[in-house]
């Protein structure tokens, strides 16, 4: 099991990822894995595993060193669920927040163990080249992204976090409440304050 839970998969789109795990077919199988069986959990983990490392690309980074330590940690995440699955006693419409809960923690190892005390978001950028992007086009999307990249890093930690949950993760307000112990008003709430100030950040030039 460990082997299927460490499988590689191709990344996949954000759209196709999250619209897969909303599914009443995934609960489904949520459900079967839970009642213990061994193909079933096969299927969930596959499904779960390029969530799990969007999230991870996300906390961590997408170049250099830090995309080896994304993945390195998305599979700690995935054997700890792998794990955790026996004591799994909620309900199977809860079982992607719990996940994130403890992909959350497992991030937060990783930024102690590197001796960081805190995260750092970066854009949700495509795992793939768009070939039909110039070279004009490309070289803004980059800078978009440097630019996005700094404005998160001027939000508190608890809201670059909600802000990879409901934007890059795609979780709703009341999934992200469950996974960082919050009301799904107080996510809402957190959400708006950070959209606003990264709004306020940008200077009416880089809206054109």
């Amino acid at each position: 099991m460990e082997e299927t839970a460490q499988r590689p998969v191709r990344p996949q789109s954000t759209d196709a990822v999250f619209a897969r795990l909303k599914s009443a077919a995934f609960h489904e199988l949520v459900g079967a894995s839970l009642n213990g069986d061994q193909e079933a959990i096969g299927t969930l983990f596959a499904w779960i595993n390029p969530a799990i490392i969007r999230y991870c690309r996300a906390r961590i980074g997408r170049t250099g060193s830090a995309f080896s330590n994304a993945d390195d940690v998305a599979q700690e995440i995935l054997l700890a669920v792998l794990g955790a699955l026996p004591r799994y006693s909620d309900d199977r419409e809860s079982f992607l927040p719990f996940v994130y809960g403890i992909a959350s923690h497992k991030v937060a190892d990783y930024y102690r163990r590197s001796g960081r005390d805190r995260s750092e978001p970066v854009a949700d950028v495509p795992d793939t080249i768009d070939h039909n992007l110039g070279p004009e086009q490309i070289t803004l999307r980059g800078e978009m992204r440097s630019r996005l990249v700094k404005l998160l890093d001027t939000l508190a930690p608890r809201q670059r976090e909600i802000l990879v949950l409901r934007l890059v993760v795609g979780l709703s307000a009341q999934e992200t409440a469950t996974a960082i112990g919050l009301t799904a008003t107080a996510v809402r709430v957190a959400q708006h304050r950070a959209l606003t100030r990264l709004r306020g950040g940008l200077s009416a030039s880089e809206w054109l």
